[in-house]
């Protein structure tokens, strides 16, 4: 898995651009994964002008890049953005964020059936804090892994629930999302 600069340097969309050549081909490979850096802010985190805003329009302006460089091939194109942990509701004393529990994710491209959030939304208020600090989780990203591995590029359930994730066979695959 290539590990990608900064989301905003130079070096980031230059392999997003490779990749997109090695994706449209018909002969390329299917799939491509990028893990990026940079995104475990604690401190100042900021507004508009804070250093996550700064590389949320990073991750923007790599998606647009993807998608251009990816030309006709995009409607044909999954992309899922995750995390592995998520952020406390409430700023921490350096303003920034600490880890927590429930985290968003993204699913975009042409072959999504976009435009709607998917949630139970347990809210923000102190009772509905899981452990009275995290946004609850309702959601296990492997249900939208396992729709995403299962509708669009086909993968058997037996292997999504043996091989991909294992002993995850009580969670079943998030429909609907292609």
């Amino acid at each position: 898995m290539p590990r990608v600069p900064q989301p905003s340097s130079p070096g980031a969309y230059l392999l997003l651009r490779a990749a997109a050549g090695f994706l449209r081909k018909d002969d390329g490979p299917r799939v491509a994964v990028f893990d990026t850096t940079g995104w475990d802010t604690h401190a100042n985190e900021g507004g508009a002008r804070g250093q996550l805003s700064v590389r949320l329009g990073a991750l923007d302006a790599g998606l647009r890049t993807l998608k251009e460089q990816l030309g006709p091939v995009w409607k044909d194109t999954a992309v899922l953005i995750a995390t592995e942990f998520g952020r406390t509701a409430a700023t921490n004393g350096t303003r920034g964020t600490d880890h927590g529990t429930g985290a968003a994710a993204f699913l975009l491209g042409g072959a999504v059936q976009g435009g709607r959030v998917i949630a139970d939304w347990p809210g923000l208020s102190a009772s509905n804090l899981y452990e009275g600090r995290d946004l609850k989780p309702t959601l296990d990203l492997r249900a939208v892994m396992k729709g995403v591995l299962s509708d669009h590029l086909k993968v058997p359930s037996a292997a999504l629930e043996k091989d991909v994730f294992p002993e995850s066979a009580s969670i079943r695959p998030l429909t609907g999302l292609l």
